[in-house]
């Protein structure tokens, strides 16, 4: 029998075995907390507040309880469970798809770019950095940020990301405070350097959702998961540039992130410094599903000359038969 204690209103992906009844499950206040289920283990739950509103995560982990051992009968049921992602639908759990699926950020401040590129719903969310506003004519300021935050989530966006600067981690820190209390979809950016890892540490204490971004080398991502980040941004065409090997290297990046057992799926690799659609392609062959693309890259993502040619043939034809309308 699962307890019940209070629901989430947001939906979040959760892994459970299907023998069991989903429905009933609900979501603990407590960051770790003991289900009583058996060989479903722990629930780990992370909660956030900000303007009084709730940002909650959660991750299934198959492990025995604190002083108990499966007996043989248990631990034969446990092998032979099948397992399911279920999301929260309202107050109820349902089965969904598994959470890592392909997402895509749009890579400007330029909010006429946000907004075309929102209405095609392809893009999750937006990133930006100091560079990306100087480029668009935004101030690096709050207000400036405010209204420029106001603008992105008045679109069809799940999330903004936003990166914070400063020259010791107690500056970064705080603008990366001011940033997060923007909105609570607001991803904090801060780069993988000691300071950045340093200010990264409280912002996960603090619950604030944290994206490591200028990663160059594998080992950083080792850095970023020992930290808690729910991003790591490698600069797949700097590392090239660079020399690397940026397909491998990437792929590497990945790899341990799929194997990490703590992330769960909550950790995400958003590769970036992307410079063409066969990029991503070649990447999302290597597991990738998370990529920032720019408004020229992702217009080649909808671009290809065969599939204009066979439009227009398509388009002629409907005329020639006297489409509707004429």
């Amino acid at each position: 029998m699962i307890p019940s204690v209070a629901v989430p209103s947001t939906r979040v992906p959760l892994r459970l075995s299907k023998n069991l009844h989903a429905s009933s499950l609900v979501v603990p206040e407590k960051h770790v907390v003991s289900t009583g289920c058996g060989i479903l283990g722990r629930i780990y739950g992370s909660t956030r507040y900000t303007d009084g509103l709730r940002r909650q995560t959660l991750t299934m982990m198959r492990s025995s309880m604190d002083g108990e051992e499966f007996g043989e009968d248990e631990q034969e049921d446990e092998d032979e469970d099948e397992f399911a992602t279920y999301v929260f639908d309202g107050d109820e759990l349902v089965e969904g798809e598994n959470d890592p699926s392909m997402r895509l950020y749009l890579d400007s401040a330029d909010i006429q770019e946000m907004k075309k590129w929102a209405d095609t719903g392809m893009f999750y969310g937006c990133t930006t950095n100091p560079t990306l506003l100087k480029r668009s004519g935004v101030h690096c300021t709050l207000p400036s940020i405010r209204q420029l935050t106001r603008h992105a989530f008045e679109l069809d966006i799940q999330e903004l990301q936003l990166q914070a600067w400063g020259d010791t981690v107690a500056e970064m820190y705080s603008c990366a405070l001011d940033l997060a209390e923007l909105d609570t979809r607001v991803v904090v950016k801060v780069p993988i350097t000691m300071e950045g890892i340093q200010t990264a540490k409280r912002l996960v204490n603090d619950g604030v959702p944290v994206t490591f971004t200028a990663v160059y080398s594998v080992h950083q991502v080792i850095t970023a998961l020992s930290v808690g980040a729910h991003y790591v941004a490698p600069y797949f065409g700097r590392m090239g540039d660079a020399g690397k090997d940026a397909v491998s290297d990437v792929a590497a990046m990945q790899g341990i992130i799929d194997m990490s057992t703590e992330c769960s799926g909550e950790v995400r690799l958003l590769v970036a410094s992307i410079r063409s659609a066969d990029e991503i392609a070649q990447l999302a062959t290597q597991g990738c599903n998370t990529f920032t693309i720019s408004p020229e890259v992702a217009q080649q993502l909808v671009s290809d000359p065969l599939t204009e040619a066979a439009t227009n043939l398509f388009d002629e034809h409907a005329r020639e038969m006297g489409s509707i309308g004429q």
